[in-house]
């Protein structure tokens, strides 16, 4: 999909990128100038491996005034972004005969991370009817003995749903009964609209503390995707084998970017909030179109920057006698025929739908939603 789309725009068409999965802003100035200032000072060489004292500390502090719990610096492992943290807990914790539960729709990584070490991902399935989370039902049926771990992530990539204080303590009721690690990749949480209050799981469940992972970073809510600085905070035993595992494969995540962090992490949340904002109003629009289209329907979500769309009253109509029998014919007919690029269902474990980014500005999400609607027109 990113070839074609690129051979597109060489050829000279516009192409609505619907399919890109970082904000379009650019990172706050104050950050960057805190980088050049880091420079200066001397910021090229090697780090502690597990990151910088001055980065832990802000990531400690931050997530007390923002997630309302108070981690150590000696349970923070600061890696080169969230999905480098997510395989290093897969290379420390899961081994051949290990099962990890993962909700689908699910981010394309944690399934792939769980099998490159040998262990089995145990896909429980959602629904849109049930907002895209796991049920305590369906989570206590999927614990089975071999399950070593569940990863969750709130908000959602890529349905954008999100858990609420009261359903995640019902989840929590269901995993006391269980002994498994508890992964949850935050690293949307601080993209929800509406008055949505994201509730990290070590506030509400202190007595789970002891085996929940938290993985988050600075990518998303601070524009800083190419800076590439995720971290997670877990038990220190899980810490110290982190320790281990990153120390033989990247060592410190780079320096100067880790300065830039400690400054995104410290400062001002101006900016922060306008690009909330701003992702607020996308969404509305980005949703509000796709479910004026014939045979689409578009749930609208708490958070992150995705819609996640039913095209499957789509599918299966045909274009020139060619039949689009899955999502992933649909989005290259998109792509072909109306230079829209989605990210197709079937690889989050949703055929039949397609994941679109509204990152980017207004006037793009309309003219790429109105690119969709008459392509569709032109199927059989």
């Amino acid at each position: 999909m990113a070839a074609k789309a690129a051979r597109l725009r060489g050829e000279g068409h516009k192409v609505f990128s619907f399919s890109v999965g970082e904000p379009d802003f650019a990172t706050p100035s104050h950050i960057c100038e805190a980088a050049k200032a880091a420079l200066d000072a001397g910021a090229t060489h090697y780090t502690p491996v597990t990151g910088t004292a001055e980065l832990k500390a802000a990531i400690c502090a931050a997530t007390e005034r923002h997630r309302g719990w108070k981690p150590q610096p000696s349970q923070v492992t600061v890696s080169c972004g969230a999905k480098h943290a997510l395989f290093n807990l897969a290379m420390a914790l899961f081994e051949p005969g290990d099962e990890v539960v993962i909700p689908a729709p699910y981010w394309v990584s944690y399934p792939e991370q769980v099998r490159l070490v040998g262990a089995s991902p145990r896909i429980v399935e959602t629904t849109e009817e049930q907002g895209f989370l796991l049920t305590p039902a369906a989570l206590s049926a999927a614990l089975t003995p071999q399950v070593k771990a569940i990863i969750l992530c709130s908000p959602s990539n890529p349905t954008g749903a999100a858990y609420s204080a009261e359903q995640l303590t019902c989840l929590a009721e269901v995993l006391r009964r269980h002994d498994c690690w508890i992964i949850l990749d935050e690293i949307y949480s601080d993209l929800v609209y509406d008055g949505f209050r994201h509730v990290a799981l070590p506030a509400i469940a202190e007595d789970l503390a002891p085996r929940t992972i938290i993985v988050d970073g600075v990518s998303k809510t601070y524009a800083m995707t190419g800076w590439r600085i995720g971290w997670s905070i877990s038990p220190l035993e899980v810490a110290k084998a982190l320790d281990v595992v990153q120390g033989q494969s990247t060592t410190n995540a780079a320096a100067v970017s880790q300065a830039a962090a400690v400054a995104a992490l410290s400062g001002s949340r101006v900016e922060v909030h306008a690009m909330r904002d701003a992702f607020s109003k996308r969404r509305d629009v980005m949703v509000r179109g796709l479910n004026a289209i014939s045979g689409v329907r578009c749930r609208r979500p708490e958070g992150a920057f995705y819609a996640f769309a039913d095209f499957r009253g789509v599918i299966g109509r045909s274009f020139q006698g060619r039949t689009l029998g899955d999502d992933i014919d649909l989005a290259n007919f998109l792509l072909e025929q109306g230079h829209v690029a989605t990210v197709p269902g079937t690889p989050f474990g949703a055929p039949g739908y397609l994941r679109l980014s509204y990152a980017c500005d207004e006037a793009e999400i309309e003219a790429g939603v109105a690119a969709i609607r008459s392509t569709m027109e032109m199927l059989d």
